[in-house]
C-alpha cells in the first residue's frame, strides 16, 4: 500500500517522503541508501505515516506536508489535528 511519512533525523530535522513499500523504504534510509538529505543525517526514525489506496495520493501527501512548517509538521506527529488549519504554513 503506498504511504506518505515522516522521518526524524538524528539532527532533529524531518524528511518527508511517499513509497509503495514502506518497511523497504525505511530499511534504504537507515542503510544509507534512501535520500540524500537523509544519508548524511543517520539514523533515522519513523515518526509518522498515512497509509493511502492510491500512490497519487501519497505522493500528493508528501507535497503538501514537505510545504508545511515545522510547528505543523509537529502538530501531524503528535495527533493535533485541530492545530492544523490551512492558513498555517
Amino acid at each position: 500500500m503506498p504511504h506518505m511519512y515522516i522521518l526524524i533525523c538524528a539532527d532533529g530535522s524531518f524528511y518527508v517522503g511517499s513509497t509503495m513499500d514502506l518497511e523497504r523504504r525505511l530499511n534504504e534510509h537507515q542503510a544509507g541508501e534512501g535520500a540524500q538529505y537523509t544519508f548524511r543525517r543517520l539514523p533515522v526514525q519513523l515518526a509518522y505515516c498515512e497509509e493511502y489506496e492510491r500512490v497519487t495520493d501519497a505522493f500528493a501527501r508528501e507535497k503538501q506536508v514537505q510545504n508545511w512548517s515545522r510547528a505543523k509538521r509537529i502538530a501531524l506527529i503528535e495527533g493535533r489535528a485541530d492545530q492544523i488549519k490551512s492558513n498555517m504554513r
